[in-house]
């Protein structure tokens, strides 16, 4: 299922790296797209987007309702 994840605290390119980065570690997680804002992946289930926002708190950013 194809989701796009709304991220705050993205400013610069290596934030776009640290976020591919964070979710590339997630299993049953394909990343389409990662930019500055966002992120479009396809998940297996919705239990996934909690290991996401895990990932993506422990890295520094905070996923977006």
């Amino acid at each position: 299922m194809k989701k796009v994840i709304k991220i705050d605290g993205m400013g610069c390119e290596h934030c776009i790296k640290s976020v591919r980065e964070a979710l590339g570690a997630i299993e049953g997680l394909i990343i389409h797209e990662v930019k500055l804002g966002e992120a479009t992946v396809d998940v297996a289930d919705e239990s996934i987007l909690k290991k996401v926002a895990e990932k993506l708190d422990d890295a520094g950013y905070e996923v977006l309702e």
